[in-house]
């Protein structure tokens, strides 16, 4: 995993404010890059400066293997939960963050800091971006070697009979 995929991560999941969550999913649209395992993988590797606990499952349950864990923190915060049947469920937490409750939808202001996380994430994976010159660079370069490589053809095909 590259680190600035999971820098970006991070970063996003410290903006979310207390008490709100997002799902794996939603931080990986909100980056607009890679998907909810990818992102899930990240937070696996987080550590506790982190808020781990604001980052879930799209079903509202807590990080797997974590639940015990987290409690204190929803309670401290206030997040919105849900007690459930774990038998019926299919989780062994007892419990559910109410995501239409807890969800948490940004503000312009908040959006704005959001967007500047990803354009920046989107900056260190577009390789053009990385270079002197951006994209113009690269695509100069890639024009050269076209009309480079048309060249030699031409000049191949004048050697043949």
């Amino acid at each position: 995993m590259r680190a600035d995929f999971a820098e970006a991560v991070y970063e996003v999941a410290e903006q979310i404010p207390a008490g709100l969550v997002l799902s794996y999913g939603d931080i990986a649209e909100l980056l607009e890059m890679a998907g909810p395992r990818q992102v899930g993988a990240a937070m696996s590797r987080s550590g506790d400066g982190v808020p781990w606990w604001r980052v879930i499952r799209a079903s509202g349950q807590p990080p797997r293997g974590l639940s015990a864990r987290a409690v204190p923190f929803y309670t401290a915060e206030g997040t919105p939960l849900r007690t459930k049947e774990p038998e019926v469920e299919g989780s062994a937490a007892g419990y559910t963050i109410d995501m239409r409750a807890g969800r948490w939808h940004p503000t312009a202001q908040e959006r704005t800091i959001l967007d500047g996380i990803r354009d920046r994430l989107a900056a260190y994976s577009d390789p053009a971006a990385a270079l002197p010159g951006s994209a113009e660079t690269v695509s100069g370069e890639r024009i050269a070697s076209q009309k480079a490589a048309a060249k030699m053809s031409v000049a191949r095909d004048e050697l043949l009979p």
